[in-house]
């Protein structure tokens, strides 16, 4: 059967359960971390970024490829006593100079997302003028000097400039291959020409040595392309996680607001509820008792009683909803003395003791007696043992049993146990039991019913002690509850000092 009531946690005044997530940053969590795991970017997505690294890879290194072409040219005019390579060497400073210049140009006018394809083939033009440069190298002869000698200069030259190239352009696909294809071309050219042993082994190689050298820098270039996902992917989290935090806080902003209103709201109908209510107590009292003459109708005298046990049981309504706001604004104040427990569950034992008779409720009591003092709240205690004795009695049947214990825990606090052998409260019922106006569905069939503050304020009461509360129960076996005070809380006693001898004062003495 459904009570109606909520099993939300924002109705549990003390919450003992885990904080919850917000589940639209969870759910937000979630698909991105699946994106990052499963997803492929396609190179498409990222072309203006990755040009836009590629630019900047070729500024930064831009004075590698001048001063390696004029090492290049020493050695070459130290070999072969030809000055004729300077040319060469200006040929491809200047390429590269205007390779270096392009770069300049795409980056002061910021390469967007429609200009991106122009520029790629531009740039690839340039490495492509470059290529050629390198190809008249592979072209050229030395008569000189010994042909081996200069195959191997001229291959390890050539191999050289292309890990370099390799290595500063892989962000451009396919900057290897564009820029090395002439060269290639002339060398099988060459090779097929000369048929010469070192200049076909020199094809070979290079072309091979081309071939893997793409395969490096496409897989770097892929490796950059998944960093650049994975950046991509955490902006997108950032931004998501900003959205959602934008909206907590504006959802813990109108629910303080609330909270606010709300606590303004009881205050101010506070005085307005309880000076009427007093006034009907009081007369219907006087009514009642006949203090200003009979009642000639017995009935009218049956309505005052009956307007008298309303106007209690609303006052007493008020009071409950009026402690829960204060403690729920953290404005519930403690007046803290040296109390004892066991002359508090005496006195709340004798206040239910009339309407457990009326029952035939039997209230056994185990007490360890000499218990110390504790520092608490006496008036709140007493509204803490009173609530949970009059729930005992109430769900108790006729002719039952309370059982109250009061004694020592194992850690050194105390603790004041109530057990009944009432209906019992199913087990998934009991989170309802102590949230805010929550009850159990055996019980309000079997009793009467109340309001449903009084388990929450116990245990808002007990938290401010820095206590806890217990509820055990089985269905149909009893409930038993257990208020426990902390060790810190007891006043251990601290024996007389006896008198000791004054201590003679010594003379001090000067050197």
């Amino acid at each position: 059967m459904s009570t109606g009531v909520s099993t939300s946690t924002d109705k549990n005044i003390v919450d003992k359960s885990r904080s919850h997530r917000n589940k639209p940053v969870s759910k937000a969590v979630r698909l991105t971390r699946e994106r990052l795991q499963s997803s492929h970017p396609a190179s498409g997505a990222f072309d203006r970024d990755v040009l836009v690294m590629y630019v900047n890879a070729v500024l930064q290194g831009a004075s590698i490829v001048p001063l390696f072409v004029m090492i290049v040219a020493g050695v070459g005019v130290y070999l072969t006593e030809d000055t004729q390579i300077f040319i060469w060497a200006l040929l491809t400073l200047t390429a590269h100079a205007a390779n270096v210049f392009l770069a300049r140009r795409a980056r002061k006018q910021e390469i967007n997302a429609a200009s991106t394809r122009q520029w790629r083939r531009v740039l690839l033009l340039g490495q492509f003028t470059i290529g050629c440069c390198w190809a008249v190298f592979a072209l050229g002869d030395c008569i000189s000097c010994q042909p081996s000698s200069f195959v191997l200069y001229k291959g390890a030259t050539l191999f050289i400039a292309l890990s370099v190239t390799a290595m500063s352009n892989f962000m451009l696909k396919p900057a290897v291959l564009v820029a090395f294809a002439p060269v290639v071309l002339g060398l099988m050219a060459k090779a097929g020409l000369s048929r010469d042993i070192l200049e076909v082994s020199l094809a070979a190689i290079f072309t091979t040595t081309v071939i893997f050298f793409n395969y490096i820098s496409d897989r770097l270039f892929q490796s950059n392309l998944r960093i650049l996902a994975f950046q991509a992917e955490k902006d997108d989290l950032i931004a998501e996680l900003e959205v959602a935090k934008s909206m907590s806080d504006e959802a813990r902003r109108r629910a303080e607001e609330a909270n606010l209103a709300k606590s303004r709201f009881l205050a101010s109908m506070s005085h307005e509820l309880r000076t009427p209510l007093n006034a009907i107590l009081g007369f219907s009292e006087v009514m009642s008792a006949e203090v200003m003459g009979p009642l000639n109708n017995a009935t009218y005298k049956e309505y005052t009683s009956d307007i008298h046990r309303s106007g209690e049981h609303l006052l007493n309504l008020i009071n409950e909803i009026l402690d829960l706001s204060r403690i729920e604004a953290g404005k519930y104040e403690l007046s803290e003395e040296a109390v004892s427990l066991l002359d508090i569950s005496e006195d709340c034992i004798g206040m239910v003791q009339l309407r457990a008779h009326g029952k035939n409720i039997t209230i056994s009591q185990q007490f360890e007696f000499e218990l110390p003092a504790i520092w608490a709240d006496e008036k709140s205690l007493r509204q803490v043992i009173l609530n949970l004795l009059s729930n005992a009695v109430k769900f108790t049947p006729q002719s039952g049993e309370v059982h109250v214990k009061v004694g020592w825990t194992a850690g050194g606090g105390q603790y004041i146990s109530i057990k009944d052998n009432g209906p019992g409260i199913p087990e998934e019922e009991i989170p309802i039991v102590l949230s805010a106006f929550g009850q159990g569905s055996i019980a309000i069939k079997s009793a009467e019913q109340g309001t449903g503050l009084g388990l929450p304020i116990v245990q808002a009461i007990l938290a401010k002690h820095d206590g806890q509360f217990i509820l055990k129960s089985k269905l149909r076996e009893g409930t038993e509850v257990i208020a426990i005070l902390p060790a810190k809380r007891v006043l251990q006693t601290v024996p007389a000092i006896e008198d000791a001898p004054a201590v003679s004062r010594k003379r001090r003495s000067f050197a």
